[in-house]
């Protein structure tokens, strides 16, 4: 591990040293034409001397690869070794995203600002359902709805006899509903007979 971190020490005090050059380096780009004329202006050793250096650089990223291929490797071992799977590390990657999310100021305004609504709504429908409520007993009340429960009482006392009325209106318009059922078939009976 020593050895790895004096060679990322190395590299990187390479890298900041050709940071550091004042010598233009072409961006990204710019013309070919411009960077082909580059090759020119260099003396051969330059040129040899930019070779080997390019070789070593390369030397070390492929070096620096391995260390990472058998990281990894070594990474996947101690997983394996801990029972930890993809799937394991995919919950627990989500549920500290969630976390992560739930603990946002963003998210703790919109969960209150639904909360309040949520309450809004409840309230809304509730006052509206004692408004349907106070209009059922309104219309139970009125006259109208009084005038049509006699009625049905009477066609329930002529149709089905004598027995006391009891009950409430469902059971009312059942009994009229079935006792008037009983007397069409009494009727188609009779003209059959006839």
């Amino acid at each position: 591990m020593i050895l790895l971190q004096t060679f990322i020490r190395c590299l990187l005090s390479k890298s900041i040293v050709g940071l550091l050059r004042t010598d233009s380096i072409p961006e990204v780009g710019e013309d070919a034409a411009a960077t082909v004329g580059m090759s020119e202006t260099l003396s051969e050793e330059e040129q040899n001397e930019l070779r080997k250096e390019l070789a070593k650089v390369e030397e070390e990223i492929q070096t620096l690869s391995q260390v990472l291929a058998a990281k990894e490797k070594h990474l996947a071992e101690i997983k394996r070794k801990l029972g930890i799977n993809s799937l394991q590390e995919l919950k627990q990657n989500i549920t500290k995203s969630w976390q992560d999310v739930t603990s946002t100021a963003a998210y703790k305004k919109t969960s209150e600002t639904l909360s309040q609504a949520g309450q809004k709504a409840s309230a809304a429908f509730s006052s509206v359902g004692s408004v349907i409520t106070k209009k059922f007993e309104d219309v139970k009340n009125s006259s109208t709805f009084k005038s049509f429960e006699e009625k049905v009482e009477t066609l329930k006392s002529k149709v089905g006899g004598s027995k006391p009325a009891s009950g409430d209106f469902g059971e009312v318009l059942n009994s009229a509903a079935n006792a008037s059922a009983t007397e069409t078939i009494a009727e188609e009976t009779q003209e059959e007979t006839h």
